[in-house]
């Protein structure tokens, strides 16, 4: 969650305050100041979630929506993009968001079915 927090709120504040060139240095062109700021928001406002979230269980029961609202943004935009790169000359910082947009969705999924952090163990019983 952390690592998810920070990378999102990187790319949120370059999208906020200079989103053309934060766009076309990843080889984005055909955009407009205004599409790049609200994607810049959007990832603020995930990188808020996940920041409160990091102290706590994710996955699983808990937080179970902010698992699935990660897994649903990251899968999809990794299909997306590899779309993009199928029909366009894949530049460099393109790849490299799909992958790390993918590697998130990865990373999400198995947080999301427990495969990545240990089992919850129930509280001891107490009488």
């Amino acid at each position: 969650m952390v690592v998810s927090s920070l990378v999102l709120g990187i790319a949120g504040a370059g999208l906020l305050f200079a989103p053309l060139e934060a766009l076309s240095t990843l080889g984005f062109e055909q955009t407009n100041e205004l599409t790049g700021q609200l994607l810049g928001a959007l990832y603020l406002a995930f990188a808020a979630a996940n920041w409160t979230a990091r102290g706590g269980m994710v996955g699983g029961v808990y937080a179970r929506p902010l698992s699935i609202a990660n897994f649903v943004h990251f899968l999809v935009g990794a299909i997306v993009l590899a779309r993009g790169l199928a029909t366009d000359t894949p530049e460099a910082g393109h790849v490299l968001v799909t992958a790390a947009y993918l590697a998130f969705a990865v990373l999400f999924i198995l947080m999301l079915y427990g495969r990545l952090l240990p089992a919850a163990q129930p509280p001891p019983h107490q009488e």
